[in-house]
């Protein structure tokens, strides 16, 4: 099952060309009322997620065609947590001429604040830094995970998405490097876990504009899907619609205002964003700068 949300807070199921409405259904409140994290947050969050989703009858739903105009939002507008994966393949670790990979540096954490949805624009944050793109496999958690074994850690995952984990390239700590608003493109739905099978057998490509700059298997993560869950949840609880970014692989490069990027998993479908300089300032300009 494809699980998006619309920039109006209703849930729909993709389904072939058509956007099933399961909001009220699933008894989920539409609108202002649903949260900042959308309907999807909230339905995980309330424990229930797949035995109501197994439970709908699809065909006895209202629908409209997905070229109707129903606009989607990032699926998980505001998750409780982003955790990262640092140099997490080999070949970005030789790219980025790393000595360590995430088994050394552990995870990290981006602010919930810098997700955004399809269609939506990157906002590059200095006239004069680079800033890059890096494509990765986000793991959607829908059990609540605390020092879970690798084995078993596939059980307390919902399902799957395309993301976009861009990055300044500034001295700072990665976290702030990788927080700013709009640094977290996600969506264009979530692939419920059953649906995908193996997390790791799955091709991801990202372009930017037409430049291919990214093709792998997910077969080559360092740390796979179950072991992130795994490590994440010995260092923090992991709570249903925490997403878990994977890690990216070798082809990072800059983007600039007027191109677009996108980012296409196997099975998961097609993320793709602008990118702007509205509001860029020099570095040497930002607050606290000496």
């Amino acid at each position: 099952m494809r699980l998006a949300s619309t920039v109006d807070a209703r849930l729909v199921v993709v389904t072939g060309d058509r956007l099933v409405d399961v909001t009220d259904a699933l008894g989920l409140a539409a609108g202002p009322g649903v949260g900042p994290g959308g309907p999807l947050l909230a339905l995980l969050e309330r424990g229930d997620a797949a035995e109501a989703l197994a439970a709908l009858d699809l065909d006895a739903l209202p629908s409209a065609p997905s070229a109707d105009g129903a606009r989607l939002a990032a699926p998980l507008a505001r998750p409780g947590k982003v955790v990262g994966a640092p140099v997490n393949y080999v070949d970005h670790k030789v790219e980025m001429h790393e000595q360590r990979t995430i088994a050394d540096y552990g995870v990290f954490l981006k602010a919930s604040s810098s997700v955004i949805g399809p269609g939506e624009d990157i906002r590059l944050p200095y006239r004069d830094v680079r800033t890059d793109q890096e494509g990765e496999l986000g793991v959607v958690i829908g059990r609540t995970a605390s020092r879970v074994p690798a084995e078993r850690a596939l059980d307390h995952v919902f399902g799957y998405v395309p993301l976009l984990d861009i990055t300044v390239r500034s001295g700072e700590d990665r976290s702030t490097r990788k927080s700013f608003d709009t640094f977290t493109p996600i969506g264009p739905w979530v692939t419920t876990a059953d649906e995908v099978g193996d997390p790791g057998a799955l091709r991801l490509r990202c372009w930017v504009g037409d430049e291919l700059r990214q093709d792998v298997s997910t077969g080559e993560l360092i740390f796979d899907v179950a072991q992130l869950v795994a490590y994440a949840s010995h260092v923090m609880t992991l709570h249903p619609g925490d997403v878990i970014a994977s890690g990216t692989p070798a082809g990072v490069g800059p983007i600039a205002a007027g191109q677009r990027v996108a980012v296409e998993i196997e099975r998961l479908g097609r993320l793709e964003v602008g990118v702007t300089d509205d509001g860029a300032i020099a570095y040497a300009d930002r607050p606290g700068a000496r």
